[in-house]
């Protein structure tokens, strides 16, 4: 691209003139006469059934209608748009802002024009996300904090530990707050600057996190639209990466913690599945003990409104909730543990006569399922099998169960009389109706009801005492427990096993007798409630007394596991947490913007709830120098984007603050909730609406394109990019099989290629595999299923700003050469116009205050061809 000549002049001459015509004489950087050109203005069509609000001044210049940039496209043609504007839907000016615009017209292959218009925006959701996030954080670390302090008094070596592990949080806990505090007393604008990427009072904002938008018009009027979230790597910049990214400290850290396993004298050593599980049982009982508090509050309830169907309904619900906090409850893991904790005990190692805590230490060692205790030091003893009782810890789930079961039965007793009742009721109606004619059989049932309570109290025993042998008998054939041994529990339990099946004998005579008279059916509107008040309260007491020493055991055990290598594993997760929420901010941004233009494309939905969304990460990274530890970040926190679900929900008002999302969740899990419109909500599929959570399947490929990389394939190691492309291959290819195996391919968007998806995934393989420096063809096939798949786009680079424009810009021409069919031969053309004039021009300006990208000439010349700028473009700047 040559400049030929320039020439001045403002829009309002332009309109000014009689015929709306300027003819302007073009000058050359010598001020030479080069040319001439003319301008010509015309007014669009005018729609007749729009208004103009009055609140709002009219865009008007003398009488003529001047639209914006962002209605243009379609506003020319009086087609209304299929995608939702950056600039003016309400939905996502909540989350994005700021937004720049550039307008193009491209030839054709058949002589017509593209009308493209390219977008920037930046987001608020820059901010807003790392602060709930901190906060989560926070509130985690704290709870942790909380649960070690509530394991009770321990014995002096074990105490020595805890302590330690708490000062280690204490100390993390004081910097999430001090960051927190500087994320809401931040004021500068909704993006952090590359130029800031090393702050660390902002380290866990994106760096120079942008939306790109292209929107295409052809002469049909057609309007296409193609979106993806540029960010800066997501690393943790300010704690630097001499000690390598955290790909490899999460290596080192297992290998640490492996050597601290074998050589430190105060921890259990568990297998990595066992730890998994606890976090899981601990995440399984705070769950199913809320949902049983809930389900028994509603069952009292539907028992002072005297609900027969409320009852039943809410019944069905509460003892399955209970029975499955009863079967996680119910495992050799948390039986051990228990066993564990009771051992750390100062009353158990009194018992065992201990030595002093300065002399020797207590081991304990979980070798083979089986707990070895043993004492070690200047006077070594004996190693002790301790041998547990199973049958303490059945005991207190075994209470949870018949405390259950006592609830079933009176409510099927409540349940039978009231039927009883009713039928009595219509006999004696009919019987009325019929003045006093022989009794039918219904009269029976009628005899039958009205029982004296003397007959009740040995009914009421009877069934009590089977209702204890069917819960005994209800149990696996290993866990099988004699029932006086569970008739007599532990000490701690405050309702006893003993003393639950009379309670179902108290409430089975007062309930009876109340049955017992016509006197009694009319005395008392809450006679259910009382019946069911004194078991609801048991069973609430049980499962409170099961569910915290299940929970307490748990946390002693990841005590241990985490005791010896504490200092260094918070270091290693902040770090981690840093990483993620640069990546979970980015994703929540690509994830709204496609809801809001796929909403209504039933086939995206449909994908969407079924096997998820697809989350395709292009990283320009080299793997040299610090940008190699920068990738071993970024794939990190791109693979743990695998714990984040999202859940759509109706958004309780429109104003913007009501409308951002909101998360939810720990580091083993975290939800964002999405609020939609009414009118958009609506829209959405029944599942959705009904609160599915929804998947994200995140994939990387990396091929870095610098001098840095020339580097990095001459003398250094590319194996970190071949692994990472592999393993994005292989999830890819995974997403594509579970696509095929339940939904048509009428679900995904029409292409005007000629390369089927089966064989696009075929050329990436072999271009994955295949050892070619610089394969650029790996970004531009992988970009291309990705969009074939539904899925959304990110682009990276150091900073977002120079590599990332180059790539951008490219996707963006290659999107219009293949599906728009803009003619070849302007495509360099179209190239250079967008990185001269385009919005990434301005993206640089935004970042470090010039409008050059951070190139030099020996530089570019390390650059694959289609990743260099235009010339005048680039310069010495900082990045």
């Amino acid at each position: 691209m040559y400049l030929l000549g320039s020439a001045l002049f403002t829009v309002k001459e332009l309109l000014q003139d009689k015929d709306h015509k300027l003819h302007l004489t073009l000058r050359s950087a010598e001020n030479e006469r080069v040319g001439t050109i003319t301008l010509v203005a015309w007014q669009m069509e005018e729609r007749r059934d729009q208004r103009t609000p009055v609140s709002r001044l009219p865009d008007t210049i003398n009488g003529r209608t001047v639209l914006s940039v962002d209605e243009s496209l379609t506003e020319s043609l009086g087609v209304r748009a299929k995608y939702a504007s950056l600039c003016k839907d309400t939905f996502l000016r909540s989350a994005f802002g700021g937004t720049m615009s550039r307008m193009y017209r491209f030839p054709t292959t058949d002589g017509n024009n593209l009308r493209i218009l390219e977008q920037m925006a930046e987001s608020v959701l820059s901010l807003n996300v790392p602060r709930q996030f901190v906060k989560l954080l926070l509130e985690e670390d704290t709870a942790r904090v909380i649960e070690l302090e509530e394991l009770g008094e321990l014995s002096p070596c074990w105490e020595s530990l805890r302590r330690q592990i708490v000062t280690q949080y204490q100390t993390i806990i004081l910097t999430y707050q001090d960051t927190l505090n500087n994320l809401h007393n931040y004021k500068g604008p909704s993006f952090k600057a590359s130029s800031l990427k090393a702050e660390r009072k902002l380290e866990f904002m994106p760096t120079n996190l942008h939306v790109q938008r292209m929107r295409v018009q052809d002469v049909s009027g057609f309007d296409h639209t193609y979106d993806l979230v540029t960010i800066g790597a997501p690393a943790a910049h300010c704690q630097g990466f001499k000690s390598s990214g955290l790909r490899k400290l999460i290596q080192k850290f297992e290998e640490a913690k492996k050597i601290s396993a074998l050589s430190s004298s105060q921890s259990i050593v568990y297998i990595p599945q066992d730890i998994v599980r606890a976090k899981e049982i601990i995440a399984h009982i705070n769950t199913l003990k809320t949902q049983v508090s809930y389900y028994t509050e509603r069952l009292s309830r539907a028992a002072k409104e005297r609900s027969s169907n409320g009852l039943e309904r809410t019944l069905a619900i509460l003892a399955d909730k209970t029975r499955q906090l009863v079967t996680v409850c119910d495992c050799k893991l948390l039986a051990s543990a228990i066993q564990a904790l009771n051992a750390a005990r100062p009353e158990y190692i009194a018992s065992k006569v201990s030595p002093s805590a300065d002399a020797e230490q207590v081991v304990l060692r979980n070798d083979q399922d089986t707990l070895l205790a043993k004492w070690s030091g200047s006077n070594s003893r004996t190693s002790l099998h301790v041998d547990w009782h199973e049958e303490e810890w059945e005991k207190v789930w075994l209470n949870v169960d018949k405390s259950l079961e006592c609830i079933i039965q009176r409510v099927d007793k409540l349940l039978q009389k009231e039927r009883l009742h009713s039928d009595s009721s219509e006999d004696m109606a009919q019987n009325d109706q019929q003045g006093g004619s022989t009794p039918k059989k219904g009269n029976e049932r009628t005899r039958a009801f009205w029982i004296n309570p003397a007959s009740a109290e040995d009914s009421s025993s009877s069934s009590s005492s089977s209702s204890s042998s069917s819960s005994s008998s209800s149990l696996p054939s290993s866990q099988h427990v004699q029932p006086s041994s569970s008739s007599s529990p532990p000490s701690p339990t405050p309702p006893s096993s003993s003393s639950l099946p009379v309670a179902c004998h108290a409430g089975s005579n007062r309930n009876s007798a109340n049955y017992g008279s016509p006197a009694g059916d009319e005395a008392s509107a809450g006679e259910w409630s009382e019946a069911l008040y004194p078991l609801l309260t048991t069973l609430t007491e049980c499962v409170a007394m099961m569910s915290d020493k299940a929970k307490k055991s748990m946390v002693f055990l990841l005590m241990q596991d985490s005791a010896p290598t504490i200092a260094l594993d918070l270091s290693l997760q902040y770090r981690r947490d840093v990483v993620f929420c640069q990546t979970l901010t980015a994703l929540i941004c690509g994830f709204i913007l496609k809801l809001r233009n796929c909403l209504r494309d039933d086939g995206f939905l449909r994908q969407l709830y079924t096997i998820g969304l697809l989350a395709q990460f292009e990283s320009l990274l080299s793997t040299y120098g610090e940008e190699l530890a920068m990738l071993e970040d970024m794939s990190v926190g791109i693979n743990d984007l695998r714990n984040v679900t999202f859940k759509v929900t109706q958004a309780s008002s429109s104003s913007a603050p009501d409308m951002l999302p909101v998360i939810t969740g720990n580091r083993d899990g975290f939800n964002v909730r999405i609020p939609l419109p009414g009118t958009l909500f609506d829209a959405l599929p029944r599942e959705i609406q009904n609160g599915m959570l929804l998947r994200v399947q995140p994939v990387l490929f990396n091929v870095g394109i610098n001098e840095q990389q020339t580097l990095a394939e001459k003398f250094g190691d590319t194996s970190l990019q071949e692994i990472i492309n592999l393993e994005s291959l292989a999830r890819l290819n995974s997403y594509y099989e579970q696509f095929k195996e339940v939904l048509p391919d009428d679900c995904l968007p029409r292409s005007r290629s000629q390369t089927c998806l089966p064989e696009l995934l075929r050329f990436l393989g072999q271009n994955v595999h295949a050892r070619k420096n610089k394969n650029v063809d790996i970004l531009w096939q992988a970009a291309e299923i990705c969009r074939r798949l539904n899925g959304v786009r990110f682009t990276s680079c150091k900073s977002a700003k120079d590599r990332t424009a180059m790539s951008v810009t490219l996707e963006q021409c290659l999107i219009l050469q293949h599906e728009h069919g803009m003619a070849p031969q302007v495509f360099t053309q179209a190239l250079d116009c967008m990185r001269s004039e385009g919005c990434r021009r301005e993206n640089t300006v935004k970042n470090v205050g010039g409008r050059k990208y951070a190139f030099n000439s020996l530089q570019l010349k390390a650059f694959p061809r289609h990743y260099r700028p235009p010339e005048g473009t680039y310069g010495k700047i900082e990045t």
